[in-house]
């Protein structure tokens, strides 16, 4: 067989990525053309990808080439994936290729490109989340994935193109893009030139068919969530789920202490990477690792699992025997001080490990030395010698951490001697040589796992280049020593023993710590961490435990962010930018609502920013005027009307339906957090409340409880149904908002069981009769000044002595008053537009409200100084 293919061409890629499946199933010949050679010698037209069999016939579509070489394969056809094929060729394909003309050929960006897309992207993204499946016809790849890769991967491979909202489009494209034929297919085609590699061959294609438009206006804001399609057999399961009750739960499981793995049932132990002790955690040390991974937790325990969740400071190293020289203390007394820190702020941001330890214990040096001498025992580790820094003067060798320079790899000016914070690359680093166990295993753990893209793709370009040995010894006093003769005066590097960690912290925690870490036939373990933390927890610890041959449990799901900065700068421990755990208490703001706002902007696709501004408007507008609004109204109907008993409840047809669609947002909810997408789980929370209040406005009880006796009836069960949907917000809650949830069922008067479970379906918790306590608001309103200020003190994030931008100190010199009216403007505007929308008001006036939302929101832009997008995609200030 020959296979032809041409740089350029948008159809090769698909095909060379199913290629590669084939490779020693039948001897195959690829060969790279021009885009006007013929290869077809009765086609009138030149046509690449063309697949030339040995009997001499002749494939020239990339889907029909893509299915011949998976069925060599021994894949078998099935209906979903030639569904998905057809939807290809008659959906996807018109909408992309021109699409791709408009951006390569004509040159234009933005909304003209991506809007005609996104109908198309939109229901990918609803197909897999349906599913709740990593791939779009199973658990497995299939022929489907490989041409819908290939035919979006020229536009998605652009972030700009792959909205943020559709989380889990990304998570399956990022994933497809990760695996090394794909990345192969697309560096052959593509030639590291982008989407622009396309235009010699597009130019020479006959124009596509213009696109009519979508028929709406344009926003930035994520779009409202339309009502599911739900069929009369869902509507009477989910009311029969309601009627049920309270007996629709499972019985409520003792709590135990120490929390242990029981046989058969599912046991979640989940850990957060470890803090360097000799420092205060900044916003985006608490997103990427703790506050993700408590978010989980909650969630695992209230869905009754035997849920361990463990956390600790990392304490040995260089850095922390410099911060004891620099505050004049023994690195003990470093560690305690800062221990002690690293507690108080968790506990305010109310954390809820199950134990908290350090990596300076007696169970620490045991357990490093023990892998160790089995991995010297097995051949493992090999003794050689590392150039290192070294300062005269003091007669000491740098830490790694302290040494800065340019990056090897990509020119970062500002890289640390042990990694650079731009590429992720270690520096002068090796590792251990297991290499073929370690892609053996990850073989094994990765299908079906709920690894994050950025994850695998780090993983998968670290095993690209090859593995090479990684020293794990320093010469330190202050650490864990080396049990060999002749290391007397060396200890273990920081990044061998620190992710051991998680075992003495957890053996400190009970003597029967290994039923969770040599047990992984029945513990799923869950790791949270900043990107940069993946090479230590994806490769060199596996690769330790591996070669311990001591059954140890590995990462099942490895959950790693990108980075969080801070407004126009970044967060910075040696550099002191950006707010730091310590400081948000004494900022005023309640631990729930920096919860909230962390986990709403968590950067899972791709790096994020904190804005105070931003803060203020998604506390006024999703906090208060949304999910307050609702809860508050739905208790004080109850308490005003009803004297705070919950009324009868007569559903009608409508009301039944809504059980229904609070069910399918429920359900959701599930799927995301199972799959560990919890910035999109928090929105199903925020479009339960919307659904919430929109039933309330459209029924209005505050007139009906005045009127005849139907109306009253009307009004109690409008009133019932809210208040048994501000319960069970107030469970979806708990993960995100610990203190907030706990106040809700205090006030609302919760049965115990209801608040330790939260059902799958929505069911009725507040039957009549039940009496609820006393209501009172939930949130308060921020106000600009309290902003200004705190913007102010906490420097916008820029490092001390740095010049700030002209515009921002115009910015605060126009008067902050000014800038309070823009945002409570755009919140009423905002406010209106969803109003509108659901009362599915005549699109004119929809597109008109729009529009004058999207002119305010231009003028707060330009009146706190932020760049804004020109019709053009260009920015000005």
């Amino acid at each position: 067989m020959r296979l032809f293919v041409s740089e350029g061409s948008p159809g090769s890629l698909p095909v060379l990525a199913a290629a590669a499946r084939a490779r020693g199933r039948a001897e195959l010949l690829i060969s790279t053309v021009g885009p006007e050679e013929c290869v077809v010698p009765f086609l009138t037209r030149p046509k690449v990808p063309v697949l030339q069999l040995d009997s001499g016939n002749y494939l020239f579509s990339a889907s029909a080439i893509c299915r011949y070489f998976f069925l060599l394969c021994g894949w078998e056809q099935d209906d979903l994936t030639n569904q998905w094929l057809e939807w290809e060729a008659t959906e996807l394909q018109p909408v992309l290729s021109a699409a791709l003309y408009c951006l390569v050929v004509q040159g234009k960006k933005g909304e003209d490109v991506l809007g005609p897309l996104r109908r198309v992207l939109t229901h990918i993204d609803h197909s897999l989340s349906r599913q709740n499946c990593p791939f779009l016809a199973g658990d497995t790849e299939s022929l489907a994935d490989i041409v819908l890769w290939g035919a979006l991967y020229p536009l998605l491979q652009d972030p700009a193109y792959l909205p943020e909202e559709l989380g889990a489009l990304q998570s399956w494209f990022q994933t497809l893009s990760t695996q090394e034929p794909c990345q192969r297919a697309a560096e052959t085609v593509l030639k590291q030139q982008g989407v622009l590699a396309l235009r010699p061959y597009l130019q020479k294609q006959p124009q596509p068919q213009p696109l009519p438009p979508e028929g709406r206006a344009v926003s930035n804001e994520p779009e409202e969530e339309e009502l599911a399609t739900l069929s009369e057999e869902d509507i009477i399961a989910a009311v029969a789920a309601w009627e049920k009750g309270l007996e629709n739960l499972p019985p409520l499981q003792p709590q135990q202490h120490p929390v242990l793995p029981v046989p058969g049932e599912r046991n979640v132990l989940i850990t957060s990477a470890l803090p360097y002790v000799n420092n205060v955690p900044h916003l985006g040390n608490i997103i990427g690792c703790v506050l993700s991974a408590d978010v989980f937790a909650r969630y695992s325990r209230l869905r009754q699992w035997n849920t361990l969740y463990l956390c600790g400071t990392d304490e040995y190293g260089t850095a922390t025997e410099t911060k004891a020289m620099e505050e004049g203390l023994t690195p003990q007394e470093i560690c305690d001080k800062y221990h002690a820190i690293h507690v108080d702020i968790y506990r305010w941001f109310n954390i809820s490990f199950d134990t908290f330890g350090r990596t300076t214990t007696p169970l620490q040096t045991k357990i490093t030395q023990d892998i160790f001498q089995r991995l010297l025992t097995r051949g493992f580790v090999l003794q050689d010698t590392v150039e290192q820094l070294r300062c005269e003067q003091c007669a000491r060798f740098l830490a790694d951490r302290f040494v800065e320079g340019v990056c090897p790899f990509c020119g970062y000016e500002e890289a640390r001697g042990d990694q650079c914070d731009k590429c992720g690359k270690l520096i002068n680093a090796i590792e251990l040589k297991l290499e073929k166990r370690l892609e053996d295993w990850l073989g094994k753990t990765m299908p079906g796992s709920d690894w994050t893209p950025n994850a695998r793709f780090i993983i998968r370009s670290w095993l690209r280049d090859g593995l090479k040995p990684r020293c794990i010894t320093r010469d330190l006093k202050w650490g864990t020593p080396v049990p060999l003769e002749g290391f007397e005066d060396k200890v273990f590097y920081v990044w061998f023993d620190a992710t051991i960690g998680y075992l003495s912290i957890t053996a400190n925690y009970t003597d029967q710590w290994e039923r969770w870490w040599k047990n992984p036939e029945q513990v799923d373990l869950y790791q949270f961490m900043a990107k940069d933390n993946v090479p230590f927890h994806g490769l060199v610890f596996p690769c330790s435990a591996l070669g311990a041959e001591d059954n140890y449990t590995l990462v099942k799901n490895l959950i790693a962010t990108e980075y969080l900065n801070y407004e126009d700068g970044k967060f910075s421990k040696s550099r002191g930018i950006g707010v730091f755990g310590d400081m948000a208490q004494d900022t005023g703001i309640p631990a729930d609502i920096w919860r909230f706002y962390l986990l709403y902007i968590r950067p899972e696709g791709q790096d994020s920013a904190f804005s105070w501004t931003d803060l203020l408007i998604k506390n006024n507008s999703e906090l208060l005027n949304n999910l307050g609004n609702f809860i508050n109204r739905a208790g004080m109907f109850v308490s005003k009307f009803f004297g705070g008993c919950v009324p009868e409840m007569v559903l009608t047809h409508d009301d039944r339906r809504l059980v229904a669609h609070v069910s399918w947002e429920l359900q959701r909810y599930h799927q995301l957090l199972e799959k560990v997408r919890i910035r999109d789980a928090l929105r199903s929370i925020l479009t339960i409340s919307r659904h919430g209040n929109q039933y309330i406005q459209v029924n209005e009880p505050w007139k009906r409880i005045k009127g005849d006796e139907m109306d009253r009836q009307r009004a109690g069960t409008v009133t019932g149904m809210a208040v048994n949907i501000a319960a069970l917000l107030s469970v979806m809650l708990q993960p995100y908002m610990p203190t907030v949830s706990s106040t809700i069922q205090t006030q609302l008067q919760l049965p115990e069981a209801a608040c330790r479970i939260l059902a799958t379906s929505f069911i009725c918790t507040l039957p009549a009769g039940h009496r609820i306590g006393t209501v009172s608001p939930l949130f308060q309103k921020l106000e600009n000044d309290q902003i200004e200020n705190l913007r102010q003190r906490f420097g916008g994030g820029q490092a001390k002595g740095s010049p700030k931008p002209a515009v921002v100190e115009a910015v605060t010199t126009a008067g902050s008053q000014d800038i309070q009216v823009l945002v409570d403007e755009v919140t009423k505007q905002g406010n209106i537009v969803r109003e509108l929308k659901a009362q599915k008001a005549d699109k004119n006036q929809v597109a008109a409200e729009v529009a004058k939302l999207l002119d305010l929101k231009k003028q707060l832009a330009l009146a706190e100084g932020k760049p804004i997008e020109t019709p053009k995609g260009k920015k000005k200030k």
